[in-house]
């Protein structure tokens, strides 16, 4: 795929042709990712083209993706909504598919994806659902709600965006959206270390988005979605099928909401002292 005109900060210039209406782009957004990226990358060696956009990582994330042959952009975060939408606006193709470093595009969900937009899918159609495959701890979990676990990947460029939402962007679509068959491979918690540092950075941002929306964090919050996390995850979506896996995952779902309403209640107790501060000296 041509690389098109650019502006003086090297990013494309978007709506200067019509892209062709079979071309994939493939767009992964990094952070310290080296050891994952090349095989990301690999997984989608058959897409017109493959854009990395890299939030200054402290490794050679940026390096190892440049030396598979993405086009790399290197920019500060700013969300994950903004940072997808601008390695979307880099491309010209027609499709969008969105994946992350620790995914893996298999050969079967490949062939799907070639099959379906080489048929020219009718205009109406927006975007597709992709069934996940999430590994915990070296295996796939099939209870927990962790499968299929559908996630919009593939979309038309021009009737998609996402928003700036701290956690879990929502992408907003104009159309019909279908499902594919094949699955993507998600190795999202290979250790329990990994676990545990990645609860920690997601719960503040949880807890961050959570307070947009209250003002108060009750002692039935806090208890109650802790344990009501947990009794959902193991006994109602089915963790109990994992094994000793699922009882691990189910604690880990408990104990992200709890820390996260946890986080939530300390900068509003934080917050009022603060307030109740500022009333004094103004006394």
């Amino acid at each position: 795929m041509g690389e098109g005109n650019r502006r003086d900060d090297g990013s494309r210039i978007t709506g200067h042709s019509s892209p062709d209406r079979r071309s994939v782009a493939a767009v992964i957004i990094t952070k310290n990712e080296e050891a994952n990226i090349g095989p990301c990358l690999e997984s989608v060696a058959w897409a017109d083209d493959r854009i990395v956009v890299d939030a200054c990582s402290a490794d050679r994330t940026a390096e190892v993706a440049k030396s598979a042959g993405a086009r790399v952009f290197v920019r500060p975060w700013p969300g994950f909504g903004p940072q997808k939408n601008f390695g979307m606006d880099q491309a010209q193709a027609e499709w969008i598919l969105i994946v992350d470093a620790d995914e893996r595009v298999t050969d079967a969900l490949r062939q799907e994806i070639q099959s379906v937009v080489r048929a020219l899918p009718r205009p109406e159609i927006a975007g597709f659902e992709i069934p996940r495959r999430n590994f915990f701890y070296g295996r796939w979990m099939r209870g927990g709600a962790m499968y299929p676990d559908y996630q919009i990947r593939l979309f038309r460029r021009t009737t998609s965006r996402y928003d700036d939402v701290l956690l879990h962007e929502h992408l907003h679509l104009h159309g019909r959206i279908e499902r594919f068959l094949e699955p993507m491979d998600h190795y999202s918690i290979p250790t329990i270390g990994h676990h545990v540092r990645k609860m920690t950075h997601y719960t503040t941002l949880g807890a961050r988005e959570k307070l947009k929306r209250r003002a108060r964090v009750s002692v039935l919050a806090l208890a109650g979605n802790h344990m009501g996390t947990i009794l959902k995850t193991y006994v109602l979506r089915s963790g109990w099928q994992d094994g000793i896996h699922g009882v691990i995952a189910a604690m880990f779902a408990g104990m992200f909401t709890f820390v996260k309403y946890a986080k939530a209640w300390e900068a509003l107790t934080v917050k009022r002292l603060e307030e109740r501060e500022v009333l004094n000296v103004k006394r």
